[in-house]
Order: structure tokens, then C-alpha cells, then sequence
């Protein structure tokens, strides 16, 4: 998908002598592409959501909350938390579960390699007073975490195995790397075999709005308006569309 997404933008730009982009400044372009297309889902999911309530929305295949919802859990993974220390884990990075996380679903508890129960979020705040009482301090069946910068600590402090702990997030989208080989002419060509090569994880219905919107970050980087103005009229036609 992405070097078709990538032809089609050279071919926009090239129609009338605009300029040139470079692979490195396409795939620069295609990461915030996605990443900008991945927010919106959770804002029109929200929007479709708000609007079921209302008895706005249609069912079957008018549910559009429910294509939201498919397109959402592509990005769900479920995965065991490294333990930093005693019973604090670091939240998923690249560095840690291979994921930067977008966001926490559900925390998970084990002992012993026996689920226990899925942890409860609460603020930095609550905590002290929930652990100080008796009835509500947090307990094997009943467990809590709060968040830190980096890391998630889980109450009570019994949970501190190296595999106590997993976590069901929505990861971000990787990055989008269009790969090429040099020709003798100085020309690239498309090779997906490159070992760093990442085709766009975006539905194939995405692909008109990657194009709208690589236009417009090509558009301010040359220094072309008419590139800009041309990119954000295709993307409200596709918002028109939804």
C-alpha cells in the first residue's frame, strides 16, 4: 500500500512541475500521516458513540461505531509488563514489551502463574487513603495500580513476580518506511525485501487520506500552496464521504 500511496502523491506533485520529495521526507511525511488518521479514530469513535446514544446512529452496515471498533482492536495487544522493581512495571515501550502503548485497557494480575483479577486504576492521590482502611484497602482479589511517568505500580504489594503482571493496550501504528534500491541513474525503486521496510497498518480505505494528507505536509515543505490547498480539499471531501 505504501508505495502505491507514495506514487500517487509523486504523480500529484509532479503534474505540474511542483517539486520533488525525497524518500526520507516521504516517510517522514506518511509517520505523521498515520499518526494524525490513528487519532481520529478515537475522536470519531467517541463522536459515533455519543451519537448511538442518542439514537442517531443506524445498526448492521450502518453501524459505523462498530467499523471504529474493528479497526481500533488491530492495534490491541496483550502482553506480560517488566517488572522494575518489587511490585512497580514498566508501562509497554519499545524498549520493554516492543510497543510504544497509546493507551491502558485493562491491567491484569497473576500469582503464582494463577490470575488473581484485573487491577483497578486509581489516582497517586486515593491510594494512601484506600491502603490506610481496612475495607478498601486493595487486596488478591481485588487489586489496584496507579500510573507514574513510566510505570505502573500495583497494590497490594504481594504482586511482585517477575511475571505478576500483564497488561491489554492499544499500541501505536509502526512507522511507515517506503525502502528502495539505488539505480545506476541516481532513480530509487521500490524494494520491500529491505529488512527495515514497513508498509502503512492502516485499513486500505485509509489510503485517499494518506494521500490528502501527505500532500499537505509535502505542500508546506516545498513551499507550494497549491499542493497544500489541493491536500486539504481531498481530506474534507473524504470527511464529507464519512
Amino acid at each position: 500500500m505504501i508505495n502505491s500511496v507514495r506514487n500517487t502523491v509523486l504523480s500529484i506533485i509532479n503534474k505540474n512541475n511542483y517539486g520533488y520529495i525525497s524518500p526520507s521526507d516521504f516517510n517522514l511525511f506518511a509517520k505523521q500521516a498515520q499518526l494524525d488518521i490513528f487519532d481520529e479514530y478515537y475522536v470519531n469513535y467517541n463522536q459515533q458513540v455519543n451519537e448511538e446514544n442518542a439514537r442517531l446512529s443506524g445498526t448492521g452496515y450502518a453501524d459505523i461505531k462498530l467499523g471504529y471498533e474493528e479497526v481500533i482492536d488491530m492495534f490491541s495487544v496483550t502482553s506480560s509488563l517488566t517488572q522494575n522493581n518489587l511490585n512497580t512495571y514498566y508501562l509497554p515501550s519499545t524498549t520493554t514489551t516492543g510497543d510504544d502503548y497509546y493507551l491502558i485497557n485493562s491491567v491484569y494480575c497473576y500469582a503464582g502463574g494463577v490470575y488473581q483479577g484485573e487491577a483497578e486504576k486509581v489516582s497517586n492521590t486515593k491510594i494512601k487513603l484506600l491502603t490506610a482502611s481496612l475495607l478498601t484497602a486493595p487486596s488478591t482479589e481485588y487489586p489496584a495500580y496507579t500510573q507514574q511517568s513510566d510505570s505502573i505500580t500495583i497494590y497490594p504489594t504481594t504482586f511482585s513476580g517477575a511475571n505478576d503482571v500483564q497488561a491489554t493496550y492499544n499500541r501505536y501504528p509502526k512507522d511507515p518506511k517506503w525502502t528502495y534500491v539505488t539505480l545506476y541513474d541516481g532513480e530509487p525503486m521500490f524494494d520491500q525485501t529491505q529488512s527495515d521496510y514497513q508498509d502503512f497498518e492502516l485499513p486500505i480505505d485509509d489510503v485517499s487520506s494518506l494521500v490528502a494528507k501527505i500532500l499537505q505536509y509535502a505542500g508546506v515543505s516545498i513551499r507550494e500552496q497549491d499542493v497544500f490547498t489541493f491536500g486539504q480539499l481531498e481530506e474534507q471531501m473524504q470527511n464529507q464521504k464519512e
